[in-house]
């Protein structure tokens, strides 16, 4: 039996509590946070899960997916002084 997995690109942030925070694009409403990036990495694996799990059995969040997802690509950081 041939295993099938999936790949997703993840945006991860630092919140000002120095929380790393991720976000799945390709599934909305798919985010989640860690205190270091070992408990990130296994909280984003579990949340893909279930997101993945909740879209085959639920219609509109299916939509959902077709509707707002997205593939990102960094284009950089940058400071703007107002």
């Amino acid at each position: 039996m041939k295993s099938s997995h999936k790949q997703f690109k993840i945006v991860i942030e630092r919140d000002e509590d120095g929380y790393f925070v991720a976000d799945v694009p390709a599934l909305p409403g798919c985010h989640t946070q860690g205190k270091n990036m070992i408990e990130l990495q296994k909280n984003v694996r579990e949340v893909i899960a279930l997101c993945l799990a909740e879209s085959k059995s639920n219609t509109a969040y299916r939509r959902h997916i077709r509707e707002f997802s997205y593939e990102p690509s960094f284009v950089g950081i940058d400071t703007i002084t107002v």
